[in-house]
């Protein structure tokens, strides 16, 4: 997929008249874009799209017009852009309760670093979490993680031959695993394209 660049992006007056009917075509295509990973988790599968509303939104709020910091913008969002080898995802963790969450975030330490890829029939790789920044501290995880699922050459065909393929997670305290169902498995292989 190719990255963004300034010139694909509205500017904040276009944005601001596109924004309704721009927010709901997101939110559709999202849906498409969602794995469950056990009750309190779940991947959030970004693409150029899902990237774009996110630039638009950091620009609309923060008032940000000058080309320089759209740029810096881009900088930082283009990189979650799948870029036909991988699978690119934000990995939520779920709690709603407070005190919940900071118990858990806390037992879940490092479980960025236990999420896999497997591809029925081409083997399993394990997600590459936080390139940008780390996320975890010696007391607790992040409920956030940006995590990369590189597929082999041989997980990539057979992807694109309609292989099945799950996510997982081998952490001891959160051991769960989710197959891809077909629509979801239908949007994820353009990200090969």
């Amino acid at each position: 997929m190719e990255a963004l660049k300034v010139s694909d992006l509205y500017s904040l007056e276009q944005y601001h008249k596109v924004r309704k009917d721009f927010r709901a075509k997101v939110l559709e295509h999202k849906k498409r874009r969602k794995l469950p990973l056990g009750p309190n988790a779940t991947f959030h599968f970004e693409d150029r799209l899902t990237m774009q509303y996110q630039v638009q939104e950091m620009l609309r709020i923060e008032r940000i017009f000058e080309e320089e910091a759209i740029k810096d913008e881009l900088d930082a969002y283009n990189p979650l852009i799948p870029d036909g080898s991988n699978f690119k995802a934000t990995f939520m963790l779920e709690f709603p309760d407070v005190e919940e969450r900071r118990r858990q975030l806390a037992r879940l330490i490092g479980i960025e670093d236990h999420l896999y890829l497997e591809v029925e029939g081409a083997g399993r790789v394990v997600g590459i979490a936080d390139e940008d920044l780390e996320r975890s501290a010696e007391d607790k995880t992040s409920s956030v993680h940006f995590v990369r699922f590189e597929l082999t050459p041989e997980m990539k065909q057979a992807v694109k031959d309609g292989a099945t393929f799950k996510f997982g997670c081998t952490h001891p305290e959160y051991v769960h695993e989710s197959v891809v169902p077909p629509d979801v498995a239908e949007a994820l292989r353009k990200d090969l394209d």
